[in-house]
């Protein structure tokens, strides 16, 4: 939801990938691919994207990568020169819409806890 009604940055290619069939189903039951479409990002099959560069979505040369995936290392993503950031999902979600990399609490105004 805290992406509803905000835009990815025009500088941002954002790419959303469900893991499973199961995951994609539940998200589409919710609406959910609605919303992230809306938002400006690209609604993908589910499985593995950028997440093994078996495919066309790699980095390119020197891009930068906010993925919420669960393995970093140099090349995985395609660029041996790219960089790969990992974060939690909503931190992703923020760095997209804001266009680097930012601290969600304070883009989505979520209340702080200690």
């Amino acid at each position: 939801d805290v992406i509803e009604g905000r835009q990815v940055a025009s500088s941002v290619r954002a790419i959303a990938v469900p893991g499973s069939e199961k995951v994609d189903q539940a998200a589409r039951a919710l609406g959910l691919h609605n919303i992230f479409t809306a938002a400006g990002f690209e609604w993908r099959k589910p499985g593995c994207s950028m997440c093994l560069a078996m495919n066309p979505d790699k980095l390119v040369g020197d891009e930068v990568c906010a993925s919420s995936s669960n393995r970093n290392f140099m090349g995985r993503q395609g660029s041996s020169t790219g960089r790969t950031i990992l974060m939690s999902p909503i931190m992703v979600a923020a760095a997209a819409i804001q266009g680097a990399v930012a601290d969600a609490r304070d883009v989505f105004q979520l209340e702080q806890t200690s």
